[in-house]
């Protein structure tokens, strides 16, 4: 189904994730060559978040064609399979962005993906799933022309978005949009009035260039929880410093400052022989709850106080991410 008209003095916008979901969109592991030796490792990791996940919303869990059988038989049986043509499984950057309007009518807005600036291919399938899932689903599609990848931006629902320049303004996602090109294409397809761009993103965050979801989310209106560092010989220090400063002067679209709440805690551990980063950011607020990534780590438990403290009326339940962490993301 193409765009609807919103109709005269309606607009569409992006709800906040703690407005009540009638669901959870995931994509199952699909590619040994890109988990390597950590294929069936990875497996695990998605099949306990999904059944983290499901605990408190509906689970559907994407997978490519041939592959639904593995993934019906790792998963709990409330979570529902569907085969569909995909190349990666971070449905967050590639899938639809939900939308609704006015009156109560849902779609979900299809970016352009380009697989974080052309670094893994193929990426065809992954850049056509936003609009195969719509379709199966039966909702409704809005276009946008602008490369954007879910996991680069976090909102409000009330008008107000915080992004990273590191990410969206890198020339690999659209060269030939200006910043203030960008704000209004988010103002057409996500009713954003207001922008918090950000300096950074992690250091280490080097396959999608600094998403947001490593540094920064939106946990109600008027408030943030953000990674700070207060480690001065960590390589985020200064890149978190000056993220922590734009927030405390950043006011939301009703003009009002924002509350900044600090985690501190970064956690490295080996997979494989290398150093990798868990981000308890890059958490999933679910219908209820809040799942986050944690690392096996001392710090997991002081990060999901954190967390815990943000959210108080949500139970925070932490899931075992290392895998997820060594694919790239959370």
């Amino acid at each position: 189904m193409t765009e609807p008209d919103a109709g005269v003095g309606a607009r569409w916008r992006m709800p906040a994730e703690w407005e009540p979901h009638d669901g959870c969109l995931m994509a199952w592991p699909t590619r040994r060559d890109l988990w390597q030796e950590q294929f069936d490792a990875a497996v695990v990791d998605y099949t306990n978040t999904a059944a983290a996940i499901a605990t408190f919303e509906p689970v559907t869990m994407i997978a490519a064609p041939g592959q639904g059988g593995e993934a019906r038989c790792a998963l709990p049986g409330e979570v529902t399979v569907i085969e569909l043509p995909i190349d990666d499984s971070w449905l967050r950057d590639s899938g639809p962005v939900f939308t609704v309007d006015s009156q109560g009518r849902r779609a979900g807005v299809d970016f352009v993906f380009n697989s974080w600036g052309e670094k893994f291919a193929p990426f065809d399938a992954d850049a056509a799933v936003a609009a195969a899932v719509l379709d199966h689903l039966g909702e409704t599609r809005r276009d946008s022309l602008m490369v954007l990848e879910g996991g680069s931006i976090t909102v409000d629902g009330a008008g107000t978005l915080v992004t990273t320049e590191q990410c969206v303004l890198h020339p690999s996602r659209n060269p030939e949009m200006s910043r203030a090109q960008i704000e209004a294409e988010w103002h057409r397809t996500l009713g954003v009035d207001t922008v918090v761009w950000l300096p950074w993103g992690l250091v280490e965050d080097t396959h999608t260039d600094g998403h947001v979801d490593n540094v920064c989310a939106f946990v109600r209106p008027g408030q943030v929880i953000t990674q700070s560092c207060d480690d001065p010989t960590n390589p985020n220090h200064g890149r978190m410093a000056a993220n922590l400063e734009v927030l405390r002067h950043a006011v939301d679209a009703t003009g009002s400052p924002l509350e900044v709440i600090e985690l501190p805690q970064h956690s490295y551990f080996e997979v494989g022989g290398d150093t990798h980063r868990n981000s308890y950011l890059n958490f999933y607020v679910a219908n209820g709850g809040v799942v986050v990534p944690t690392a096996d780590h001392g710090n997991d438990a002081d990060a999901l106080a954190i967390v815990s403290a943000a959210f108080p009326d949500r139970e925070v339940v932490g899931v075992s991410s290392r895998i997820l962490a060594y694919g790239g993301g959370g």
